[in-house]
């Protein structure tokens, strides 16, 4: 019997095959989103150094919502903020390996809307 592969592993086929295209630098970062079915994350991640330089996600203890829409769009405004402290401007954006749609968009969207720009 043929067993189907999890769409979890092609999303990590994708990943991988787009983190050997793009990397983070201290000029201009990396803006990593993870989703998972209840919540969303996001991190600023210089891949040089190998450290994270700001995070934001929907677990946090001051923010009310889920890992719907409207929670991927205030986290994407969070993560603005949090970079715009910190003196940055300028992202690469790290889908994930996921679509660029639903609540990976919304993310993306709230986090131009707060002034980043990739």
């Amino acid at each position: 019997m043929i067993k189907k592969a999890s769409k979890n592993v092609g999303r990590l086929h994708r990943h991988v095959r787009v983190r050997g295209k793009i990397s983070g630098t201290a000029e201009r970062p990396r803006l990593n989103v993870f989703r998972s079915a209840s919540n969303i994350y996001a991190q600023i991640i210089d891949d040089v150094k190998g450290v994270t330089l700001a995070a934001a996600s929907s677990v946090e203890k001051d923010f009310s919502g889920g890992g719907n829409k409207e929670a991927a769009r205030k986290v994407g405004e969070m993560i603005a903020k949090r970079a715009a402290e910190k003196g940055i401007k300028d992202v690469v954006f790290d889908r994930g390996g996921y679509l660029y749609h639903g609540r990976i968009k919304e993310l993306a969207d709230g986090a131009r809307e707060g002034g980043l720009t990739f």
